[in-house]
Order: structure tokens, then C-alpha cells, then sequence
């Protein structure tokens, strides 16, 4: 009779089940982070007009402070020191929250300032206007209608074929190159990119 004595062949199993339960377990854990990390990744891939607005939890850790700061925070850049201010290339300007079009590169134009401006958004029904007397300045603002992010302001300008001048945050938008629209989503707006 063994008595409750266990043999070193019988540590040796109990070992095994036990290295291969831990095993089985870390690879389950790393599965499933890896599963919630690309379901995070293909909810912000290419343009869904459906997608919720993401929670501020959210946007904090997607966005750059910056980009957080400027959307959220109505905050603004240093001139000539931002991304988009003398890009040129042929696109559309999408809103860095949702990925909604909002302005496109026909109606981009400089201005000297230092910051993209636009003589009009892609649709009048994307952005609200609304006044802004902030740092003791009489201004309107210019916000995305869907997401709230704030986007810039908007001045009166006669050098604007619209008379109308969209200055706009770098930081509230994404820019998608014309050649690489329909892959992400938005091959209905590159009738929006031809010369009338």
C-alpha cells in the first residue's frame, strides 16, 4: 500500500497537466487581445456613415493630445507648423472623429496664414456655423455636425471664390489622397475630385 505517498513519476504527470493548463491559458489570453485588438482596428478601417460617435474614453486614446486637444478643446495650431497647410495634392479632408468628407482639395486654397483654408465644405449640411466670442474676439466657429468636433473658424474673405473663408484645424481632419480613396471606403466621393 502506497498510503497517500505519491511517486516521482506521478509529480512528473501532475507536472505536465499542470505546465500544459498554464500553457492553454496564456494562450487563450493572448488570443482574446488579439481578437479585441483587431475588432478595434476594422471599427475605425475605411469610411462607415453608420459608425457611432466614439466615447471621450475612446477618443483620448485614438487621438494625439493635440488632435484631442483641438477637436474636444477647442484648441488651435501653430501656423505653418501644421500638417495639411501647404499639402496639395488631390483628396478629400475627412473628420478625424468619424471619418465623415467634410471638405475636398478643388476647394482648398492658400491664404498666407499658415493653416488650410477652403472656400466652402463639401455640403453645407456637414458643419454647423455658430458664434464664437471667445479670447475676446467676435468669430464664428466652424464645427462637424455629426461629431462635434470643433474644425476652425470661418471669416469672410474676398480672395475666396465663395467670398468665404473655412480656416480649419489640421488637426481635426485626416487627408485620404485621391489614389487611395476607394480602397478606403469613399469611392462615391471621387466624382467630387473633377474639374468642372
Amino acid at each position: 500500500m502506497y498510503a497517500g505517498r505519491i511517486t516521482s513519476e506521478e509529480k512528473w504527470s501532475l507536472g505536465n497537466y499542470i505546465g500544459v493548463a498554464v500553457a492553454v491559458l496564456l494562450t487563450c489570453w493572448v488570443l482574446y487581445f488579439f481578437v479585441l485588438a483587431q475588432q478595434e482596428k476594422n471599427a475605425t478601417r475605411g469610411f462607415d456613415p453608420n459608425r457611432p460617435i466614439p466615447s471621450d474614453a475612446v477618443l483620448r486614446s485614438r487621438l494625439t493630445s493635440e488632435e484631442y486637444n483641438v477637436v474636444r478643446e477647442n484648441g488651435s495650431q501653430t501656423p505653418f507648423q501644421n500638417e495639411y497647410w501647404n499639402t496639395t495634392r488631390a483628396g478629400i479632408y475627412v473628420d478625424v472623429i468619424d471619418g465623415r468628407p467634410l471638405f475636398t482639395s478643388l476647394d482648398k486654397y492658400s491664404t498666407g496664414l499658415g493653416i488650410p483654408a477652403f472656400s466652402k465644405p463639401i455640403s453645407y449640411d456637414l458643419v454647423v456655423e455658430k458664434p464664437d466670442n471667445s479670447e475676446g474676439m467676435q468669430r464664428i466657429e466652424v464645427r462637424s455636425k455629426r461629431s462635434d468636433a470643433h474644425l476652425g473658424h470661418l471669416f469672410g474673405d474676398p480672395k475666396s471664390p465663395t467670398g468665404r473663408q473655412y480656416s480649419i484645424q489640421s488637426a481635426a481632419l485626416n487627408f485620404i489622397p485621391k489614389d487611395e480613396m476607394a480602397a478606403q471606403g469613399y469611392e462615391k466621393y471621387l466624382p467630387l475630385l473633377e474639374k468642372k
